[in-house]
């Protein structure tokens, strides 16, 4: 079995560009990093449009098809994966999370565009005929300033990819995720920051709306009118997330993940993972192992 779990920066997979970015055509930056097929994590934001080519690809284990101008977006720490059929291309983007903080006024403003908040279901975005073009002209300028990186080609960058974001956000929200995000939304991502910094000790919606200064009525009402879902169920689909993302890691047996975790003992675990699952912990691990050496 794999042994390791392996997590990827941008130094990692980049020649002479700079060490916050990696621009390239999709096609030779596959052909390169070929191994980047199996389950791995990214420290970085990372960004592609496929211009051609078909098959599946998995961000926090969802599945979607590949297809013809389908954009997605990736935030650090979550799991991807690929299986390719046929020729693939596009374009890629990686950046650190410091890439834009000394451009911008704003250091979360990356956090107002709702296909960076690690929400998988707002991630993959098919692109309308009417904005394919301009997208296609944004990376094509992105590859010809990243040619020759100054610091005046890198503040292009920067704006062209600004750009870029703010153009899909556009298109798939028609602006609500632009300019200040109103209060609820910004409540909201509070919540999900609190949510991915304690989901392992903190289980309960209480807990959270004590840290948000507001009531526990307040944070499951915001929580069902913006996601369709109760606060609770929104810690427990992390606590899940993260449980699948260690249980990949072959390094690490159930009873340690369970530690990890917080649970009282692997007992528990493995029952809370098959009842918000359908599958036991090594039930899992064994179907994701196989998927991967499958292809």
């Amino acid at each position: 079995m794999k042994k390791a779990f392996p997590v990827y920066d941008i130094c990692s997979l980049a020649d002479n560009q700079h060490h916050d970015l990696l621009i390239s055509r999709f096609a030779p930056y596959l052909q390169k990093h070929h191994n980047l097929a199996l389950a791995h994590k990214h420290s970085f934001y990372h960004v592609v449009l496929f211009t051609r080519g078909g098959g599946k690809h998995a961000i926090d284990f969802k599945q979607f098809d590949v297809k013809p101008y389908q954009i997605y977006f990736m935030a650090p720490g979550q799991v991807h994966s690929w299986s390719f059929e046929g020729p693939v291309d596009g374009y890629i983007i990686n950046f650190s999370a410091e890439f834009f903080q000394s451009f911008l006024l704003r250091p979360e403003y990356l956090d107002s565009f709702v296909f960076f908040t690690g929400d998988v279901n707002e991630q993959v975005i098919e692109l309308d005929g009417t904005v394919q073009l301009g997208i296609n002209r944004l990376f094509e300028q992105l590859i010809s300033e990243s040619a020759q990186p100054s610091r005046l080609n890198m503040d292009m960058i920067r704006a062209l990819m600004l750009q870029l974001f703010i153009t899909v956000a556009r298109e798939k929200t028609e602006g609500s995720t632009l300019g200040v995000p109103g209060y609820n939304y910004t409540l909201l991502q509070s919540f999900r920051k609190l949510v991915d910094k304690h989901f392992a000790t903190l289980r309960l919606p209480k807990d959270y709306a004590a840290l948000l200064y507001i009531t526990p009525n307040h944070l499951n009402a915001l929580c069902n009118d913006m996601l369709g879902i109760p606060a609770g169920e929104l810690i427990r689909d992390r606590v899940v997330l993260e449980a699948k993302r260690l249980l990949i890691n072959h390094d690490m047996n159930i009873n340690e993940i369970a530690g990890k975790l917080n649970f009282a003992d692997n007992s528990y675990f493995t029952k809370f993972f098959k009842k918000y699952t359908g599958q036991t912990p090594e039930d899992f691990r064994k179907t994701q192992y196989r998927n991967e050496h499958s292809r």
